[in-house]
């Protein structure tokens, strides 16, 4: 069977099924000529209540973050597996990836420099949020055998119990567990494997690559390099990842820098841009409301807020108060989309932004290289190292979370956690060379749809986050 043909069967199995899947999760309302998916709608709320309830605590919170991720606070004989920052640095390696080097420069094609303020908005809710959902995931983590294992289905099972709404906690667990397994393959499995197997090649000769007819060898070297950091369990990918986060971060910000400043008599023309744009947007269909739902989508995507795949890496954390790491996990969206995002952004508008390309999709991986490029010949290449090891991180990271999704549904046992890692690994090669149309679809659908179960939980078991809070405020920041 070749590749072509495996391809059209995949294609025409799962197109119906991805087809619903996203029309349901990606379902659109009209506002004011702007077509709103209810799922970006949802992650907003989320965003703006927890910001509003817990007293906007994105920002009073801030600094006790930082001063806990340096250590101010450390004992080494807290409860868990991992220490305060490997469970931020893995957290972010899985929010981290292409998107924020391609998503950003879609973003400001459809939408105009002004997406990029709604962007930075969005990004500072969402760090409400992360506290929300990754104080809950210490509380309601379950020790096994030396093993921690949290994340939403086990705060929305336990949690609601506590709210005598056992048989609803139950379900949505389940329903949660089950559609994360099915989207890490895609989004955070097949999707970074193609693109980095994409990126490879084209740095290394495009058509005339030895790569170029055989992908699967690009895939299969990530399967290795990918299976020989989760075979370790969350110690190993803390680890690599407390290494690899800081550093693939810091060559890309630089990269970045480096092209703002010598392009620094442009910045204010690009911040009037943004902001201007952001108010009183040009040539964009649903005009304000247009602009503010493409910043907010991007966002949303990038970040993670309000799925409640971070709180699975952050109840792993060493840490005897659980609002402790909420602070931690409130960092991640100012990371990944206030500051990488943004400066992914400043570099587009500040080189070779087109006014009049407004409205229209450009590929996003095409315009952010050519924007680099514009101004050092030679950036593509330290862009592809970065976008290769984004791609490499996010593996890593929803490995994880594919695990604890899966060993939630069929038990925690050996056989379990090695048959999935086999199995994950199996699809880092398969995304690496076939067409992913399909399966993306569905995977997507099925990543996003998991904000449905996991912000009503969050709703519901809001007052309990918010004595938690007052109770640590009130013992560490009085």
């Amino acid at each position: 069977m070749t590749s072509q043909s495996l391809d059209e069967i995949i294609d025409s199995a799962m197109r119906p099924v991805a087809d619903t899947a996203a029309d349901f999760i990606f379902f659109s309302i009209d506002i004011f000529g702007a077509q709103v998916p209810l799922i970006v709608l949802w992650l907003i709320a989320g965003g703006l209540f927890f910001t509003i309830y817990l007293r906007f605590i994105n920002f009073r919170g801030f600094r006790h973050a930082i001063d806990i991720v340096r250590g101010k606070y450390v004992n080494h004989d807290d409860p868990g597996q991992i220490s305060q920052f490997q469970a931020l640095s893995t957290a972010v390696s899985g929010t981290v990836g292409i998107g924020n080097i391609a998503g950003v420069a879609v973003a400001i094609s459809i939408g105009g420099p002004g997406a990029t303020f709604w962007l930075i908005v969005a990004g500072l809710l969402g760090m409400s949020t992360k506290l929300a959902e990754c104080t809950l995931g210490v509380m309601f983590r379950k020790y096994e055998d030396g093993e921690v294992s949290g994340g939403p289905m086990y705060y929305l099972e336990q949690g609601l119990s506590l709210r005598n709404w056992p048989k609803l906690g139950r379900v949505l667990g389940i329903f949660y567990a089950a559609s994360m397994v099915v989207g890490c393959l895609g989004i955070g499995n097949m999707f970074q494997s193609n693109q980095a197997a994409a990126i490879f090649i084209d740095v290394t000769g495009g058509s005339d690559s030895f790569f170029a007819q055989q992908s699967w060898l690009v895939g299969l070297i990530l399967a290795v390099a990918v299976g020989v950091v989760i075979i370790g369990g969350i110690q190993s990918i803390a680890a690599t990842t407390s290494k690899l986060v800081p550093g693939m971060a810091l060559l890309y910000v630089l990269t970045a820098l480096v092209v703002i400043g010598i392009n620094y008599e442009a910045l204010p023309g690009a911040f009037a841009a943004i902001w201007n744009g952001a108010f009183d947007p040009q040539g964009i269909n649903g005009g304000i409301i247009g602009v503010m739902i493409i910043g907010f989508r991007r966002a949303a995507f990038s970040n993670e807020a309000g799925l409640g795949s971070a709180a699975i890496a952050h109840a792993t954390a060493r840490t005897k108060e659980p609002v402790s790491e909420g602070f931690v996990a409130l960092l991640e969206p100012f990371i990944d989309t206030v500051v990488i995002c943004t400066m992914t952004a400043l570099v587009i508008i500040t080189t070779v932004y087109d006014p009049a390309l407004s409205g229209q999709s450009i590929a996003g991986i095409e315009l952010t290289t050519q924007a680099f490029a514009s101004t050092i010949s030679w950036s593509p290449i330290p862009l592809s190292v970065a976008a290769i090891l984004f791609a490499y991180s996010t593996m890593i990271a929803w490995s994880y979370y594919g695990l604890k999704a899966f060993t939630y549904l069929v038990g925690d046992h050996r056989a379990a956690d090695l048959g999935f890692k086999l199995f994950f690994l199996c699809f880092v090669v398969l995304g690496s060379s076939i067409e992913l149309s399909s399966l993306i679809d569905l995977s997507d659908a099925m990543v996003f749809i998991v904000a449905i179960p996991n912000l009503l939980g969050l709703y519901l078991l809001a007052p309990l986050i918010k004595s938690e809070l007052i109770a640590y405020e009130n013992k560490y920041l009085r």
